[in-house]
């Protein structure tokens, strides 16, 4: 039948159950909508599919504002994948949801029985009830990590496991996450969506909320403290930018209330771990880890790592910190370790498992093994190790070459392979191309240690498959996500992750030290901010003026087009570029050259590159960044990328490229001033904000006024300077009509009190420098407070008029090009003083540990 052929649906849902292939999670069987669905099925019907369409924008729309991505990164060719979310969400009974409940329960208790002997008495692999090459075999194994005692009963302290229904209609368990469970934080941004999407659907099925999962995770890890527990000292230590999970490293982090840390922040001294901070050395009291076992400490663990601490394990065995969730817990990932668990739950719990896992043969028995082989085209086959590039074999979909080699490889290490059922799970209603359809999905719960045992999340993260059919369902893969709807019978009470103190208790006012690295990117976000404005103000300026010579009548005069040439040259520092010998043709030919400095991403010193350095330096400070500056960040980012146009391109679309920019980078300017709290962050974005003006200023002064050329050129290029300096309306309002170089260099030189001014400049470093730590009980001036008062102190003592004067047999002003010089060397000599005393720590890593959860 063909597409025009097909009925056309009265409703967007009406032959979604004739399309099932497999057990449904809407409806129990053809034609049998499952009742707590209902109110699903009336919304939909009611919404239709433009409707239904609209919500998916919106929500698409909500997710890119926020910065919600999941990377897929190899190196910097890596790519930022906006997270993708199903407007329509996993329903999920209260009936339902009590039996599921109680087997997460159970599972989270017996993993952590199970991790506890693993590295304690190790009872289970001397009673036979886990064979030792399973365990130790396993790459998840820390033999650095045998007897040492996390604090506490339950040292697992976070955990999840993948669920998907069977043919049977039964929640099935198909692995678990104990190393550092990924998802939480996505499931959490995608309730925060759908609460904005559909609210009145949230508020009419008593959805049970997710805040009643992270109280108790906040507790539990503030309990596992060995000192200060009343105010502990928590950070969230994360790969860094390039792990595919980043931005659930920031929103949790920010969400709770910690500090983002990478493993060059911390070291440890005396047996304690440190935080480097812009005020000095904190000392940290708990780390919610989100890097792989092996790459926690060089040290002990592996080597080549960039990513972990050295000494952290020798400090927790000090127990002078707390590590959730502790360094060996990648051990319980191995899906060999399914097999086992029903033995060992009878035996350590004395009950059965209320959530049976998928049928699982590990290939180190020998039975077990010739199943195995005599069903490879029926059966999943999963290495026992999760790495890089950790994928499930299908055997029904292996040549006869592929399984033949499969089979080698198993008999040569057996022990490395398991083997799994293969099944067909259940589907849930989809937004798939403007129709609803069925998709395989799987969904991610989550566990926390609470106090008197282990709480499972209301829901979890759902995904599903991105094709009909395919049983691979993960976000690497391309699948989507959903939000999970545990319903309630009742109203459910509104729950806060804000404690209350009590009546009388007054609480103290405290700021979070500033890491040293992200006080560094604060820095150098200010500064490629302000220097793409700077760049991009330039550039409009040149592509007004061929605009005004292809329109003119008259040629404008070339000094005056060459000097701001150049002057683009000395601001982006793509030298030679139109300052090298023999430039003519390339000043009488400028388009080439313009374009790539405007688009060419891949050439240091462009617009384009500059652009997206900031966009990367923004990223790894992710969590300092308010809602609304994050969204403007991400605008530039999306907006400039999106608009790329040719060398061929009309000017005209180029300068509303330019003007829509720098409304954008004055408004990222605007809400950093009125957004942000005035504490250290604010303070080294300012002055990197501040540096790079001034520094941006000179260049193109030295470029343009320095040089002498005729009275026509020059109050054509000194009106120009003034508009590239938003300064010619304040000009012509103090000055009338009259346009002169002394009143020109009092307006942009030396007037304190003009924002656009080098003077204005240098007088707010000059107060912010003053405002950053320094040692106590010394009063001398430090290196970086004498270059800024060398610098203010010759800029304030200079005369316009002498130096706007040109010596006989020079050909420009020396006077003012000397001191430019000299307020140059000042600068930088602030920046590299800068650099020395508040950002010492390594450069950023791009190392990848080899699993990273980008299962997510």
């Amino acid at each position: 039948m063909s597409q025009a052929d097909k009925p056309i649906p009265r409703s967007i849902t009406q032959f979604y159950d004739t399309r099932l292939e497999a057990y449904d999670e809407m409806y129990a069987g053809e034609g049998q909508l499952q009742p707590h669905w209902q109110a699903l099925m009336q919304e939909l019907d009611h919404l239709g599919r433009e409707g239904l369409e609209r919500r998916h924008r919106e929500a698409q729309r909500l997710l890119r504002e926020n910065g919600v991505t999941f990377n897929i990164y190899d190196g910097l060719s890596g790519t930022s994948r906006p997270w993708q979310l199903d407007p329509i969400p996993l329903f999920i009974s209260a009936e339902e949801w009590s039996v599921i409940e109680a087997g997460l329960v159970q599972r989270a208790e017996l993993l952590n029985l199970i991790l506890a002997d693993i590295y304690g008495p190790q009872t289970l692999i001397k009673d036979g009830l886990l064979p030792p090459d399973l365990i130790f075999g396993h790459l998840g194994f820390q033999r650095a990590c045998v007897g040492l005692n996390p604090p506490g009963d339950r040292p697992l302290i976070l955990c999840s496991s993948n669920l998907a229904r069977g043919p049977d209609g039964r929640m099935w368990v198909i692995d678990d996450r104990t190393q550092t469970p990924s998802g939480a934080g996505y499931a959490l941004e995608n309730r925060m969506v759908m609460t904005r999407i559909a609210p009145a659907l949230f508020r009419d099925c008593h959805v049970k909320r997710l805040a009643g999962f992270f109280q108790p995770l906040r507790d539990r890890l503030a309990r596992l403290a060995p000192q200060n527990r009343e105010d502990p000292h928590i950070v969230v230590l994360t790969p860094g930018p390039y792990s595919p999970s980043y931005f659930e490293h920031a929103y949790l982090a920010n969400y709770l209330g910690y500090t983002l840390v990478q493993g060059d922040d911390l070291s440890v001294r005396d047996g304690r771990v440190w935080l480097k901070s812009l005020e000095g050395l904190h000392q940290v009291d708990v780390i919610l880890r989100r890097v792989d076992d092996a790459y926690c400490d060089p040290l002990e663990l592996r080597k080549d790592s960039r990513l972990g601490v050295t000494g952290l394990l020798q400090s927790a065995r000090l127990g002078h910190v707390a590590i959730a969730n502790p360094i060996g817990s990648c051990v319980l990932e191995n899906p060999g370790l399914l097999a086992f668990l029903p033995k060992i739950s009878r035996h350590v719990l004395n009950e059965e498992l209320k959530l049976p896992s998928v049928a699982t043969w590990w290939c180190g028995q020998a039975n077990e093994r010739n199943f195995v082989l005599e069903n490879l085209d029926k059966l999943v086959i999963k290495p026992i190790h999760r790495r890089h590039d950790y994928r499930a074999i299908f055997g029904a979909q292996l040549t006869v070459a592929e399984q033949a080699e499969l089979r080698s490889s198993i008999l040569h290490h057996p022990h490395l392979y398991t083997g799994q059922e293969m099944v067909s799970f259940s589907t849930a209603p989809s937004f798939v191309d403007g129709w609803v359809e069925p998709r395989h999905a799987v969904l991610r719960s989550f566990q926390v240690a609470g106090e008197d045992g282990y709480i499972a999340m209301p829901g979890g993260l759902t995904r599903i498959s991105p094709q009909s059919g395919e049983l691979v369902v993960s976000n690497r893969a391309g699948g989507l996500s959903k939000d999970a709807w545990v319903l309630s019978n009742e109203p459910v009470e509104y729950v806060s992750l804000w404690r209350q103190p009590g009546n009388d208790q007054v609480l103290k006012f405290r700021t979070d030290p500033l890491p040293s690295r992200d006080a560094d990117n604060l820095f150098w976000a200010g500064r490629y901010v302000e220097r793409a404005e700077g760049v991009a103000r330039l550039l409009r300026a040149i592509f007004l003026l061929r605009r005004e010579l292809r329109d003119a009548d008259g040629e404008v005069p070339k000094p005056y087009q060459h000097s701001l040439l150049r002057s683009l040259t000395h601001m982006t520092g793509t030298y030679p570029g139109f300052v090298k010998e023999g430039a003519e043709s390339l000043l009488q030919s400028p388009q080439p050259e313009l374009h790539s400095l405007l688009n060419d991403v891949h050439r240091a010193g462009s617009l384009a590159s500059t652009l997206r350095i900031f966009g990367q330096v923004a990223m790894t400070v992710r969590d300092h960044w308010p809602t609304e500056i994050w969204r403007i960040i991400d605008a530039i980012q999306q907006d400039w990328d999106e608009d790329e146009e040719g060398p061929d391109s009309g000017s005209s679309r180029t300068q509303d490229r330019l003007d829509h920019l720098i409304m954008q980078l004055v408004a990222f300017s605007g809400l950093t001033a009125e957004s942000m709290t005035r504490e250290a962050g604010w303070l080294l974005l300012e002055i990197g904000r501040r540096l790079e003006r001034a520094l941006g200023l000179i260049s193109l002064l030295r470029a343009t006024l320095v040089p002498e050329m005729d009275s026509v050129a020059k109050r054509q290029l000194m009106e120009t300077v003034l508009v590239i300096c938003d300064s010619l309306n304040s000009f012509r309002r103090r000055y009338h009509s009259y346009i002169q170089l002394p009143t020109v260099l009092e307006m942009i030189l030396m007037d304190p009190h003009h924002p656009r001014s080098l003077a204005y400049q240098l007088d707010c470093l000059q107060k912010y420098v003053a405002e950053l730590p320094r040692p106590q009980g010394t009063h001398r001036l430090g290196e970086d407070e004498r270059s800024i008062l060398k610098a203010y102190t010759a800029l304030r003592l200079a005369d316009a008029a002498e130096l706007s004067k040109i010596e006989d047999g020079e050909g420009y002003r020396k006077g003012l090009d000397d001191l430019l010089s000299a307020q140059v060397d000042s600068l930088w000599r602030l920046s590299d003083t800068m650099t020395s005393n508040y950002f010492s720590h390594s450069q950023p890593s791009q190392q990848l540990s080899p699993q990273q959860d980008e299962d997510v």
